[in-house]
């Protein structure tokens, strides 16, 4: 019995491993529908969306969440019918086997492997040119928008060299410095991070304006912007606020279709998305955060599904850098997950635990921030932590949806496991399978060059050799400084 497993096994792996090299249109699990196009295409229009920190139990806890409890079924969502496959996560070797958001963007941009902390650099601090910077020097047009501050990590690993994700007025100063054949990088970007490029010691947002770039303060203003038009917009001074708290609570999927608004052209566009704070809501293990931030990364892939449906010469590929907070769907040896107590926030945590303070009544403006019927011992207890600093409280609502919900977490940090990968439109079969997260980018690569090989040209920007390594804590959320992760 047992070889006769081993021997079906063997074959079942050969057979899938040979289905995906040839390109085979659709995988057992996934329904035949108008986004899958030709074998092997070469697309005109490539977008890459990350959605940081998103772990395999975040599309499953967002399928949960979303379910119909009226239906025996659970529903499918939008992940389930892009899915192709997972990539591996891990830095460079001086880093060890769990990444940070740096060292994954690096290697999701440029296709090499580096440390924790780098910014389009590898482990010699040498620059590596990114698909972006690629795209461009091929007469694509650029862009990228994100709901982090733009010089984050992920965003700038497409732009920028740096040592250090820390740097954020460098990093700002790439994004006008850094040029592909003497043009800027990126022709559109949309995100936070007005602080880092309207400085006294550097006016970055007026240098942009005087080179002709269209300034965009707010999301009205960036709907009024010309087609076809080079953009900045910068819509806070850090990131832009928790989709929870946000007056748009589709804002990726708006600032996607106003990229793309921007970028159609006949030579084709390279366009990075970034759902950024995904990540932030597992570094504060805060459920209801990260199932908000999944519904407006999953109402943007909606929309580029639908988009690829009428524009089938484009490629969509999905993917996160890295899992953070360990999320667990059930907890205590509790077999049970209740995502229907978080589906009537108005606020995100962060919000309630802020303004909980200044009320007469902490415990009910907490009940009708949530939207839910508490009990008078659950009212106490929230009433109870209403004069302690921010964090208490934001530890104590935080907890409370924990316990309704029976949400777990292992860490405040990443996991190294690996990520699922998704895609679909024109060459999506390229990315089935097991792979690494350096063959994203080294796929992309490939299709910029219609298949040709690669040769990457380094800068002549160097920056200095010491390695300094950084850990997950880099990144966790600051209650002193708005709470915003780093």
């Amino acid at each position: 019995m047992i070889k006769q497993f081993v021997r079906t096994s063997v074959l079942s792996c050969a057979s899938i491993a040979i289905l995906a090299g040839c390109g085979i249109t659709e995988s057992a699990n996934q329904p035949a529908n108008a986004n899958r196009v030709q074998l092997q295409s070469v697309p005109k229009n490539i977008i890459m969306v990350v959605a940081d920190g998103m772990g395999p139990a975040y599309t499953t806890a967002y399928r949960n969440y979303v379910d119909d409890p009226s239906t025996p079924q659970i529903e499918p969502v939008v992940f389930d019918d892009i899915l192709v496959g997972n990539a591996s996560t891990y830095p460079a070797q001086i880093s060890g086997y769990v990444t940070d958001s740096a060292a994954a963007a690096t290697a999701l941009a440029t296709g090499v492997k580096s440390y924790n902390g780098a910014i389009g650099v590898d482990v010699n601090k040498q620059p590596v040119n990114s698909v972006m910077y690629h795209a461009k020097s091929k007469g694509m047009r650029t862009g990228l928008a994100v709901t982090s501050q733009i010089v984050h990590a992920t965003p700038a690993s497409y732009i920028a060299h740096n040592e250090s994700r820390k740097n954020y007025n460098e990093i700002a100063e790439d994004f006008f410095d850094v040029r592909a054949d003497g043009k800027f990088v990126a022709d559109v970007m949309l995100g936070g991070g007005t602080s880092y490029f309207e400085r006294e010691d550097r006016d970055i947002l007026a240098q942009f304006i005087d080179a002709g770039y269209e300034y965009a303060e707010s999301y009205n203003r960036l709907a009024s912007v010309p087609a076809g038009s080079n953009v900045l917009g910068l819509f806070a001074p850090v990131a832009l606020p928790a989709v929870l708290d946000d007056k748009r609570k589709n804002r990726l999927e708006y600032l996607t279709q106003n990229a793309i608004k921007h970028l159609e052209n006949d030579n084709g566009y390279f366009l990075l998305v970034e759902a950024s704070q995904v990540d932030w809501a597992g570094h504060s293990n805060d459920i209801a955060s990260a199932m908000a931030e999944m519904h407006d990364l999953a109402l943007t892939m909606e929309y580029l599904r639908d988009y690829v449906k009428t524009n089938p010469d484009t490629l969509v590929v999905l993917t996160a850098d890295h899992s953070t907070g360990g999320l667990t769907i059930g907890a205590n040896g509790d077999y049970r997950w209740s995502p229907e107590h978080l589906k009537s926030m108005s606020a995100s945590v962060m919000t309630i635990a802020l303004e909980m303070a200044n009320e007469e009544n902490p415990g009910e403006f907490v009940a009708k921030k949530l939207g839910l019927s508490l009990s008078e011992e659950e009212l106490a207890t929230l009433d109870s932590v209403s004069n302690q600093d921010d964090k208490t409280r934001f530890m104590a609502v935080k907890t409370f949806l924990d316990t309704k919900t029976n949400t777990g977490w292992t860490t405040g940090g990443h996991t190294g496991v690996d990520v699922e990968v998704f895609a679909f439109g024109a060459g999506y079969q390229s990315f089935m399978g097991q792979i690494d997260n350096t063959d994203i980018a080294k796929k992309i690569f490939s299709f910029i060059d219609k298949k040709q090989p690669v040769q990457i040209a380094p800068q002549a920007k160097k920056v200095s050799t010491n390695i300094e390594l950084t850990s997950d804590e880099d990144e966790q959320c600051n209650f002193k400084e708005d709470w915003h992760c780093n």
